[in-house]
Parts: structure tokens; C-alpha cells; sequence
């Protein structure tokens, strides 16, 4: 009776109000994922559902195990995801402040500089910076987050140290600390990093103030050379010395890289790799790898790689990537996908391939950008390796090179979507290299502005439940519209599916019915 007594348009209310609740679960839900990466109702369904309902509680005695492995794995996930300096990494005053200028946007994110000011603090910085008043200054110089107050600090630092070697030593030894004194006419090369870093506003300005830093920095360099052994404040003071005098050789090579004087770019960084051959941290090898390739002068390029891409050694992009470009480039110039898939490859474009290939499983998201598939914004100070952080720093620098060798990138555009078929999913295991790891996607979007699309490997599979409110949205808004076209017609098949829905209902009833007393039924039913 109550079936019957329902109209068309009940039915019609009923299947719009489902269809428009449906939408905007949906909506939320794509909203949520898209931000977070996982699904709100799976999330709530596991935090909060799951121990009301009894699940498994992990902060229980007998779940110590699980815990312990949890831990593990959150720590191989951290260590897998530390980020680099960037060898490459650009001048902030002439050219990240240049880009401000012209766009307006900010090409650094505030994580990417709280790292960088971390590094300056373990390498420009000891404990016996207060021997020296201007290092004493610049300890905290680099501790500000303000610029203008970072490069006021620097001005300072020098000009402090200036009024000490201006100071006779007859009255300098009434007025200043004899230990003040211990390091005479020295000049702050910490100073002269922080100005040719941040205030400087064209390369040859960053080159001016870096060679006096050098000036500076050498003297201070062999000074404390000659008391490294006399305790442990000195040897950490030399070795606070040793990072300044390579960071600045480093950067004077990288300045005259970017004035075009590439061949002493390249002597100034393979001098610097002979006198601190131990200073693998600064990665000059990529700044060297780079010039040389500047230079089309591949053989040594296979030089340094015999010596850097060791299966001992950390990978990179750089060192993955330049070993697929030389291989292809001794069959690019005469490759054709037509007829490498008539006669089959040769020794030759297999090994071509197979470079490729593992660069690619390396880092899957360079390719994107050295075929220009997805534009290229600038690197930033830190990279995740294996991320798309270092995917950009790579092309950003690399993709005039893969231009200039005719046929590289065709080569690469016809190969590098095989790698995925190489590589088992889901990813327990890698092919070549490790596994990759889960959390660069988490890492990348710390380190590259908002304005950048964050490259994702692998994608990610839309959860249940924004596949279930699609379907159930789209099933329930066309219900509504063919009950709003055809009103008799879905209310016949309304009732026919409610009938049909019920009968097993009614079905048990006539049973129970027919098994019990007349009057026994008789009561239930009145109660």
C-alpha cells in the first residue's frame, strides 16, 4: 500500500538529493586526495573506526614487533629521503633574485633556505669562532633569516675587522685581547661569501668579492694549517678553514664556467680536486662533468665517469644520465626506430638502450624535461636524488648538451617509456637500483615552489571510495533524469525492483506464517 501511494515525484526527489550528496563527497574526497595523497575516508576509517570496532591496538605489548619494524621502515624512509646540495645550485643576488624581480614569483621555498642556512652553519662555523670578533659576527649573520639583516651583518663583520688591522700594535694591545691579535692583517672570507652570495647583482660582481674571500681565505687557511696539531680547537678551526677555501675555489670556477672562460673553469676544478681529494661532499665532479661536456670534449668526460660511476659510489642524475648520453652518441647521428625494428639492434644501440634505460629507472622524471614535455623552472639550493628536484636541477644545466649531440634525444624519446616494463610493480624490488623510495613525492614538494607541478613516480591509484562515489554519483543523477523524462515508465520499475527486492522477506513471512499457530501469530503480531 505504502509502494503504491508513491509518485513519480518522490522518486525523482529522492534520486537527486542521492545523486547531488554523492557529488559532493566526490568532490571533497578528488579535493583531499589531490592535497594529501590518500583518501579522508579511508584515513578515518583506519584511525578511528578501526579501534572502536576492535581492531588491533599498535601500542600494545604483544605488537612490539610490528612496531619495531614500523620504526625501521620510518627510518630507512627518512634516510632514503635526505637531500643534497646542489652542485649546480645558482647565486641567490644574481640570478634567484633576478628572477623575483622580472616574475614576481619566489624561486626558493623557506624549507629549501632554512637547509641552506644549515650548511653554512656547519661549514663556515666552529667553536672557536670567538678567537676571531669578525667570525664571532658572522656566526651570526648566518643565523638570520632576514636578508638585508644577514648582509648588514657581513658589512659589519668587515668593517670591524678593518678597524683591527688598522690599529697600532703598541695601542692594540691595550684595547684588544692579545688572542685577538693571534691572527693579524686577516681579512673576513666568510664575509665575502655571504656579499658575493646574496648582495652581489651580476656574475662578475659575485667573481670581484669571491677573489677577495680567497685572499682572505687562504692566508686564514695557512695559519691554521700550522696549528692544526695543537689540540682539538685548533683542527676545528683548520677544518672550518678547509670547507671555506673550497667552497670559494668551487664557486670561482663555477663564475668563470658562467662567463664563458670554461676551459679555466675546468683547470680551476681539477686543481681543486687534486689539492682536496677528500672533499667528495661538494661533488665537484658534476661541476667538472658539466664544463667538459661545454667543451665536447667526451673523452675525458668517459675519464671521470671510469672514476665516479663505481658501483661503490653514490649515483646521480648527472653521472646516469652522461653515461647514457655518450653511449648514445656513438649511434644517435644513424638511428632509426624503423629500422632498428626491421634488422633488430646492434651491440652498439643495445648498449645505448640499456644505458638509457638504467638511467632511467634511476630517475624516471628527467626524460619529461629533456624533451621538453613539462617545463623547467630553476633548481633549487637542495635536491632529493632519484626526485624530481633533481630531475630539474639536471635538465636545467644538461638539456643544451643532449641538444647538441644529433639524434640523443630522438634516441631517448623513442626508448625511455621501456623501462617501465622492466621494472616489476608493485615496486618491492628494483631492477637495477633500490627500490624507489615512497616518500620523494613528500620530500619534492618541500623543496620546489607552489607555482610547480611536482612531478609524481609511481602514480598513484585512486582510492575505493572516490571510484565508488563516481559510480554511485553518475548512477543516481541518471536515475533522476530518466524518472524526470519517464515517470510512468520508472515508477513501474520501481515498484517491479521493490517487489522483486522484498520477496525473499515475503517469502519467510508466508513460511513463518504457515509453520506457527494462528493464534500464537495472532499475539506477536498484536505485540
Amino acid at each position: 500500500m505504502f509502494l503504491n501511494t508513491l509518485t513519480p515525484k518522490f522518486y525523482v526527489a529522492l534520486t537527486g538529493t542521492s545523486s547531488l550528496i554523492s557529488g559532493l563527497i566526490l568532490i571533497f574526497e578528488w579535493w583531499y586526495f589531490r592535497k594529501y595523497g590518500t583518501s579522508f575516508i579511508e584515513q578515518v576509517s583506519v584511525s578511528h573506526l578501526r579501534p572502536l570496532l576492535g581492531g588491533v591496538d599498535s601500542s600494545s605489548p604483544s605488537n612490539s614487533n610490528t612496531s619495531n619494524g614500523e620504526a625501521d621502515s620510518n627510518r630507512q624512509s627518512v634516510s632514503e629521503c635526505k637531500v643534497w646540495r646542489n652542485p649546480l645550485n645558482l647565486f641567490r643576488g644574481a640570478e634567484y633574485n633576478r628572477y623575483t624581480w622580472v616574475t614576481g614569483r619566489e624561486p626558493l621555498t623557506y624549507y629549501d633556505m632554512n637547509l641552506s642556512a644549515q650548511d653554512h652553519q656547519t661549514f663556515f662555523t666552529c667553536d672557536s669562532d670567538h678567537l676571531r670578533p669578525a667570525d664571532a659576527i658572522m656566526q651570526k649573520a648566518w643565523r638570520e633569516r632576514n636578508p638585508q639583516a644577514r648582509i648588514s651583518a657581513a658589512h659589519e663583520a668587515l668593517e670591524f675587522q678593518l678597524r683591527i688591522n688598522e690599529v697600532s700594535p703598541s695601542f692594540s694591545a691595550l684595547v684588544i685581547p692579545s688572542v685577538f691579535l693571534s691572527f693579524p692583517r686577516l681579512l673576513c672570507a666568510t664575509a665575502y661569501i655571504l656579499l658575493a652570495e646574496e648582495e652581489a647583482t651580476t656574475i662578475m660582481e659575485a667573481e670581484r668579492l669571491f677573489k677577495q674571500a680567497l685572499k682572505a681565505g687562504e692566508t686564514c687557511y695557512r695559519r691554521s694549517q700550522q696549528l692544526q696539531h695543537h689540540g682539538t680547537q685548533y683542527e676545528a678551526q683548520h677544518r672550518r678553514d678547509t670547507n671555506v677555501l673550497v667552497y670559494i675555489k668551487r664557486r670561482l670556477a663555477m663564475c668563470s664556467r658562467k662567463l664563458g672562460r670554461t676551459r679555466e673553469a675546468v683547470k680551476m676544478m681539477r686543481d681543486l680536486m687534486k689539492e682536496f681529494p677528500l672533499l667528495s661532499m661538494f661533488n665537484i665532479h658534476e661541476n667538472l662533468l658539466e664544463s667538459l661536456l661545454e667543451l665536447q670534449n667526451y673523452a675525458d668526460v668517459q675519464a671521470v665517469l671510469a672514476k665516479y660511476d663505481d658501483i661503490s659510489l653514490p649515483k646521480s642524475a648527472t653521472i646516469c644520465y652522461t653515461a647514457a648520453l655518450l653511449k648514445a652518441r656513438a649511434v644517435s647521428d644513424k638511428f632509426s626506430p624503423e629500422a632498428a625494428s626491421r634488422r633488430g639492434l646492434s651491440t652498439a644501440e643495445m648498449n645505448a638502450v640499456e644505458a638509457i634505460h638504467r638511467a632511467v629507472e634511476f630517475n624516471p622524471h628527467v626524460p619529461k624535461y629533456l624533451l621538453e614535455m613539462k617545463s623547467l623552472i630553476l633548481p633549487p639550493e637542495h635536491i632529493l636524488k632519484r626526485g624530481d628536484s633533481e630531475a630539474i636541477a639536471y635538465a636545467f644545466f644538461h638539456l643544451q648538451h643532449w641538444k647538441r649531440v644529433e639524434g640523443a634525444l630522438n634516441l631517448l624519446h623513442c626508448t625511455w617509456e621501456g623501462t617501465f616494463r622492466m621494472i616489476p610493480y608493485p615496486l618491492e624490488k628494483g631492477h637495477l637500483f633500490y627500490p624507489y623510495p615512497i616518500c620523494t613525492e613528500t620530500a619534492d614538494r618541500e623543496l620546489l615552489p607552489m607555482f610547480h607541478e611536482v612531478s609524481v613516480y609511481p602514480k598513484k591509484e585512486l582510492p575505493f571510495f572516490i571510484l565508488f562515489t563516481a559510480g554511485l554519483c553518475s548512477f543516481t543523477a541518471m536515475l533522476a533524469l530518466l524518472t524526470h523524462q519517464f515517470p510512468e515508465l520508472m515508477g513501474v520499475f520501481a515498484k517491479a525492483f521493490l517487489s522483486t527486492l522484498f520477496a525473499p522477506l515475503n517469502f519467510i513471512m508466508e513460511k513463518v506464517e504457515s509453520i506457527l499457530p494462528s493464534s500464537l501469530w495472532h499475539q506477536l503480531t498484536r505485540i
